[in-house]
């Protein structure tokens, strides 16, 4: 686990990201305002879910396919327990869908399709 924190006056955002590529990892961090942000990466998806409980941050971003347990898995986790349920989870992959369509977002459900740039611009 690898902690960035700059310093600044404003209140700072604890964010989790979950995903063991460290390219992601370092294009997440560049996508997040510096000094906004306590950006706390775990490379480890058996490990995400002691270190969110620990750290209790202000959103998580989880790969969605990653290793044992998998992103749905954690997310599964996460939203069962009382402690972490109310913790927003952005999840993601870089995988494309099958047949190389983007999956259009079920209207019957609480979840909205959004590119990486855009949710760090609605954090931002």
């Amino acid at each position: 686990m690898v902690t960035y924190r700059a310093l600044r006056e404003a209140p700072v955002q604890k964010v989790v990201v979950v995903d063991g590529n460290v390219e992601i990892l370092r294009l997440l961090e560049g996508l997040f305002e510096s000094g906004r942000y306590d950006m706390v990466f775990v490379e480890s998806s058996s490990r995400a879910y002691s270190q969110i409980r620990i750290v209790k941050p202000d959103l998580v971003v989880l790969c969605a396919r990653f290793e044992v347990p998998d992103g749905f898995q954690l997310l599964t986790m996460l939203k069962l327990d009382p402690e972490t349920r109310t913790i927003p989870v952005l999840t993601y992959t870089t995988e494309d869908e099958p047949g190389g369509e983007q999956a259009e977002p079920d209207d019957s459900s609480e979840f909205e399709s959004l590119s990486l740039p855009r949710a760090a611009s609605l954090m931002n």
